[in-house]
């Protein structure tokens, strides 16, 4: 037989239960032969019988662990017994579910069970292992596996706590003694059917006396009756919850609760003045505002809004009042102009109402007050006023200039009457067709008018209200229309520009053309023209007119037989006079071409017959025109290119070449280039440059043969291809230092002569030399005639003007 045991009082608690094994004790019985876990079958057995049940190897109870133990050494929970187990260690005990190993542990030789780990309730509140005994070598079991649970025992470690916090929770103003506000709850997360430690009491820390909360319910109430908003609008209460029924020891835990007033309709619209004192304006445009009022009111929202109206006041009908929804004023507009010289001040009296009233506060009423509210109207300068709003006149059309066609008239309407200066808008006369009189207002014409250029004048007539002649103010203008009346002073022409075709075959009488006219007039009674030949050609033989009395008129033949080689064109004089009166008649000529036309009538071709000699065609012409102009295109090009080719770069009659421009189409490749011009007139081709010698600067004499300078042989002496080369040398050196050389290039020209020649040199020039064997030191005593000859040549230490 096995059994468990937890210290002392579980082993007396083990005991009983193998003396009284009771149903809510919870002893239970392992059937080895099955395995399964059954219960006892009496509810009430003998103890001795129980004693004497041998077939039961395992009863054990339930385990309590104590949470958050916090000793250093491991826990005990429990003992594993088995009857099997003689004590000579052939028995182990092994322990697994939930936590095995990694919370409870299990003595294999003993059977003892610890717990490794701090338990915490919250988390989890009980385990469920299953405890097996096996025999150590084979690892087979000796008893059936059961399961058996341990119980975490709670201890009050958990504070309570608001999960909704903070609150914020509103109720109506002035609302009566006890009224709910909200409902805090709080939660705690101990064992509530352990002890007290869930057990949760509430109270009001912060916020009184205005409220109170329940101690068990947590429900917010108010403390004190009519509460005003406009007073204090909210209040902010701190609510504790503490567990252990509030006992001293217990955990607890706060919340805040922000209680906001609403506002109700407990304040009437109140008039900070009993009357008000406004001025306008005469000039005030219709539907503006006058003034702005406004009641006071303390509530807010839909409680403040409220209702404008007029009760009563003199000039009905002037003005009208209305609510502002933003502001909630009243908004006083003027219906009708106002005039300062029939009425200068109105009276009014107006109420202000409360739109929505709550009927729990009309004992506070009423909710209505009124004001008086008086305008002032103000004069203003006002402009002058014409006696109509539109002038129509009218003018003849041969009306002479400076004629009267009407007036107009205007008045101040001020106290003051002012007078009335008149004036034009040019700008609506830009011909200056009229004139106004300044003072009376007379319109008359100032150039003659003209009914078909401009039949109607838009005048626009200024009103100037002159105080004196320095104060003028420009006012209300007026537009006047002027017509002109119509005289009969255009002579009717043709319609359009007639084009009379007349085929050769037409017979006597034929219409070919029926005319019409047309008149710029337009007299009243409508244009009636009538129309004949000129008496010219009144008794031509070739045509006549018939006047068909609507203003037309057609044109016959009287004969046939025309011909275009005859005569190609027929001018017919048509004389049109109109019905005016005087009436007036124009002259105008019908030109009638005579045309080859087909059976139908048809015209082929009009006019003079063209009469053209056999020849080329014109394409014939075109092809030889252009070989001609291509022709004359070559031999163009040709002389200008020849005449490019013997055209010289330089003049040859121009010698002087110091400022002669070179054109020639050729790019150089700037100060580098040393490919420019060709130098080898002025060089020797046996003789090499040496090409490091920079030609960007002042160039040292070279010498082709080097020698020291003491020693240096005449140019009598050096070979022939080197005497021009050096010569040439000392010449562009000497032009390069010497200040009062050209600032621009030339040609130097030197008369040296070399010592190619066999006859040697005929010049006196080689006599400087100083291998020289002729002494010319005698020439200093020939006088001064030959001191410049003695200065030259008479140099005893003989040396050359070229070293």
């Amino acid at each position: 037989m096995m059994g468990w045991c937890c210290s002392g009082i579980c082993r007396a608690l083990a005991l009983l239960a193998l003396l009284f094994p009771l149903r809510e004790r919870g002893c239970w019985g392992l059937n080895p032969s099955s395995g399964d876990l059954e219960k006892s079958p009496h509810s009430d057995p003998d103890p001795w019988e129980v004693l004497h049940r041998h077939k039961r190897s395992w009863v054990w109870n339930q385990f309590f662990v104590l949470e958050e133990y916090t000793g250093n050494e491991p826990l005990y929970v429990g003992k594993l017994h088995s009857d099997v187990d003689k004590g000579d260690g052939k028995v182990k005990y092994v322990l697994s579910g939930e936590g095995a190993t990694s919370i409870f542990t299990i003595d294999e030789n003993t059977g003892d069970i610890h717990a490794t780990k701090r338990l915490d309730r919250e988390a989890q509140a009980y385990y469920t292992l299953q405890a097996q005994a096996v025999d150590r070598l084979t690892n087979l079991p000796v008893e059936p596996r059961s399961e058996f649970v341990v119980k975490v025992q709670d201890i009050n470690d958990n504070e309570p706590k608001f999960l909704d916090g903070p609150y914020l929770a509103g109720v109506p103003e002035m609302s009566p003694l006890g009224t709910m506000v909200v409902q805090v709850a709080a939660t705690d997360a101990d064992d509530p059917t352990y002890g007290n430690s869930a057990r949760v009491v509430y109270s009001i820390i912060h916020g009184q006396p205005y409220f109170s909360v329940e101690p068990k319910t947590g429900v917010i109430r108010t403390a004190l009756p009519n509460m005003d908003r406009e007073t204090r609008d909210q209040y902010v209460l701190v609510i504790q919850a503490k567990d252990m029924v509030g006992q001293m020891g217990g955990l607890s835990g706060t919340t805040s609760v922000t209680v906001t007033l609403t506002d109700v309709n407990d304040n009437p619209p109140r008039f900070t003045h009993k009357s008000y004192q406004y001025t306008v304006l005469e000039s005030l445009p219709v539907q503006s505002v006058v003034a702005r009022i406004k009641a006071a009111d303390a509530d807010i929202g839909s409680n403040a809004e409220m209702d404008y109206r007029i009760m009563d006041g003199d000039g009905p009908g002037m003005f009208n009042i209305t609510t502002d929804e933003d502001t909630q004023d009243g908004v006083i507009i003027l219906l009708k102009p106002l005039d300062f010289e029939t009425k200068s001040s109105f009276s009014l009296r107006i109420e202000a109402t409360n739109r929505n009233i709550d009927s729990n506060f009309l004992s506070l009423g009423p909710f209505s007050d009124t004001t008086s509210v008086k305008v002032t109207v103000e004069d203003v300068n006002e402009p002058p006023v014409f006696s109509t709003a539109l002038s129509k006149m009218v003018v003849s059309e041969d009306a002479k200039v400076g004629s009267s066609i009407g007036r107009v008239s205007a008045h101040d309407p001020d106290t003051s009457n002012n007078g009335i200066r008149y004036s034009i808008d040019r700008n609506t006369d830009l011909e200056r067709f009229f004139n106004v009189d300044a003072l009376s207002g007379v319109i008359s014409t100032a150039k003659p008018l003209d009914r078909e250029a401009n039949s109607v004048h838009n005048l626009t007539i200024f009103a100037i209200e002159s105080r004196n002649r320095f104060d003028l103010h420009v006012s209300l203008s007026r537009i006047t229309l002027i017509t002109v009346l119509d005289i009969n002073d255009n002579a009717p022409v043709f319609a359009i520009d007639y084009e009379t075709l007349l085929c050769e075959n037409a017979m006597p009488g034929q219409v070919i053309q029926t005319i019409s006219a047309v008149d710029k007039d337009e007299p009243l009674s409508g244009h009636r023209f009538y129309f004949a030949l000129a008496a010219s050609v009144a008794g031509n033989l070739n045509f006549t007119l018939r006047d068909n009395k609507d203003n037309t008129a057609s044109i016959l033949t009287k004969r046939g037989g025309f011909r275009r080689r005859e005569q190609p064109v027929y001018r017919l004089p048509v004389l049109i006079v109109d019905s005016g009166s005087p009436a007036l008649s124009s002259t105008n000529t019908l030109s009638v071409r005579v045309c080859d036309c087909d059976s139908d009538g048809v015209a082929l071709s009009c006019g003079a017959v063209a009469y053209t000699a056999t020849g080329l065609s014109t394409g014939a012409l075109l092809a030889i025109l252009g070989c001609i102009i291509t022709l004359l295109v070559m031999v163009l090009l040709i002389v200008t290119m020849r005449r490019r080719k013997k055209e010289p770069l330089i003049l040859e009659e121009e010698r002087d070449i110091r400022e002669n421009i070179v054109r020639y189409d050729d790019e150089g490749g700037g100060e580098e280039d040393t490919e420019a011009f060709d130098m080898v007139t002025l060089r020797n081709l046996n003789v090499i440059r040496d090409p490091n010698v920079r030609r960007d600067v002042t160039p040292d004499t070279p010498t082709f043969f080097h020698y020291p300078s003491t020693t240096r042989p005449s140019y009598k002496s050096l070979p022939d291809n080197v005497v021009f080369r050096e010569f040439i040398w000392e010449r562009l050196k000497d032009a390069d230092v010497d200040p009062s050389a050209p600032p621009y290039d030339s040609l130097q020209t030197y008369a040296f002569e070399g010592s190619g020649s066999v006859a040697e040199s005929l010049s006196s020039l080689e006599s400087l030399s100083t291998d020289s064997d002729q002494n010319y030191d005698y020439l200093s005593n020939w006088g001064p005639r030959f001191k410049k000859l003695a200065d030259l040549y008479g140099n005893s230490d003989g040396t050359s003007v070229f070293s």
